[in-house]
């Protein structure tokens, strides 16, 4: 059976979407969770012990006096910290009241710490440095509830530690697998010159699937670029998207067959929101067009026909997916985009040409995707599908996948289509302006949180149609 084929139509996927709660069997499933269960409510209710007992039993001027600037304190720092993280557009959804609430109790409880050190007992003063790290760690698990990165303890340990990822094996160890019946795909580390670009990247990921390794030389198989979030490492769509048992389950039924996945760097450090264009923060277009393509063809002989490129993204990796697919079609057929938003995002427009694009508004257009498709005219063979997260009320519209399920992983992330998103009605103008161009698209509306677990679902539902949009046989399921 040939390992390329003709690509397919564009038509959305004929599957069901996929739970989170399924085909997630692997080590950072099993473990103890970060996002439900008796861990999150048993270190919040310490943390709140704590507190109360560092300012207790003080006397009259603590209570009048003291005690009334360390609250003050902590509802500036809690107001400053909303403040900050609006200005500066870090997230598409309004953060949960808790997590403003510990931002506020983190800094009554140094306050605390600091203005009740005098004349304090030994055991008070502890006490008062205890209560700092549990509230600091209490804001930790509410804003990873929001967000969903860490599933579970196991996973975020392997994160701070960087301990190996489910397949991981190096490059050297490639040769000895040739031509060897390999049941399971290999993620490979690997440092991609940045020769074209100059963009400092951390190490980036390949999945070569079981067909890569059979015969004595690899195939020209396809090729799917994996982007992630604004805040972000390489291998979040492994460790906190936790995609292989769902990669493992479509190979093995799809005959090893599967794209080669590069999960790049668009930022260089976990806090560098790139967006994916060049510009003052780094010039990661230039890397995810000319490194990684280069380096992927020559080194892993992939498929180099644009008609065998796709891009999938998450959150900014969305917006990143549509503006890679509409600016290079002669890289990149194929889009999924994730929650993404109109266009790269840094707060407001003026906010955002200064930040990403130092001001220059030209170089702004240049990027943003409608002003693209527009000045582009005609496309020919590109197609994407939107993933478009929705308010409950919402109804109507395009096609209504399952509400993702609240699980043991899925995060508590707040709503996709408040009026300030830059996400509401994104996929549908950017759709709309597509098929304007020839573009062919579907809108898939989700209800359900801006967490990795519905990156992941996304993804997992989208993948037969991926794979078959870049040439690949695709065995019916059943």
């Amino acid at each position: 059976m040939p390992i390329l084929a003709a690509p397919t139509s564009p038509a959305p996927p004929q599957v069901p979407p996929a739970s989170p709660a399924s085909n997630q069997q692997h080590t950072f499933h099993h473990g103890i969770s970060l996002l439900h269960g008796w861990l999150p409510v048993t270190v919040a209710l310490l943390a709140a012990v704590v507190v109360l007992l560092a300012v207790a039993r003080r006397g009259r001027q603590w209570w009048l006096i003291q005690l009334p600037v360390c609250v003050a304190l902590g509802v500036a720092g809690s107001l400053g910290a909303a403040w900050y993280v609006a200005d500066e557009g870090l997230a598409s959804d309004p953060a949960p009241t808790r997590l403003w609430a510990w931002v506020g109790a983190t800094a009554v409880a140094s306050a605390v710490a600091v203005v009740g050190w005098p004349g304090a007992r030994w055991w008070r003063r502890g006490i008062a440095v205890l209560a700092i790290p549990l509230t600091l760690v209490s804001t930790g698990i509410v804003l990873n509830q929001w967000v969903g990165y860490y599933p579970t303890v196991q996973a975020a340990w392997g994160a701070v530690t960087a301990g190996p990822l489910p397949h991981e094996t190096d490059l050297s160890a490639l040769p000895g697998l040739r031509n060897t019946a390999v049941t399971d795909g290999k993620l490979v580390p690997v440092r991609i010159p940045d020769a074209g670009s100059g963009f400092p990247h951390r190490t980036e990921y390949v999945y070569l699937p079981p067909a890569w390794f059979a015969g004595p030389t690899p195939p020209a198989l396809p090729v799917v670029m994996m982007i992630g979030g604004e805040f972000n490492t390489p291998a979040d769509w492994i460790r906190s998207g936790q995609i292989m048992p769902a990669l493992d389950s479509f190979t093995k039924a799809n005959g090893g067959r599967a794209p080669i996945l590069v999960f790049v760097d668009s930022s260089g450090s976990f806090n560098n929101d790139t967006e994916c264009v060049d510009g003052p923060r780094g010039d990661a277009a230039d890397h995810l067009t000319e490194d990684v393509p280069a380096y992927v063809e020559s080194r892993f002989g992939a498929a180099a026909d644009p008609a065998n490129w796709a891009v999938v993204g998450w959150s900014m990796g969305g917006t990143c997916a549509v503006d890679l697919a509409v600016m290079h079609p002669d890289l990149v057929h194929t889009f999924v985009d994730i929650a993404g938003d109109l266009g790269p995002s840094s707060g407001t427009k003026e906010q955002t040409i200064a930040r990403l694009f130092g001001g220059d508004s030209a170089a702004w257009a240049a990027f943003d995707p409608l002003t693209v498709m527009a000045a582009h005219g005609p496309y020919s063979g590109v197609a994407g599908l939107f993933d478009d997260l929705v308010p409950a009320q919402r109804s109507g519209g395009g096609t209504r996948r399952a509400p993702v399920p609240d699980d043991d992983r899925a995060g508590l992330g707040g709503r996709d289509g408040i009026p300030d998103s830059g996400e509401v009605g994104a996929a549908d103008k950017l759709c709309a302006a597509g098929r304007a161009v020839g573009i062919d698209c579907t809108v898939y509306t989700t209800q359900g949180g801006h967490t990795w677990q519905f990156a992941s679902a996304a993804f997992t539902s989208s993948l037969p149609w991926i794979a078959g949009r870049v040439g690949l046989p695709v065995t019916a399921a059943d």
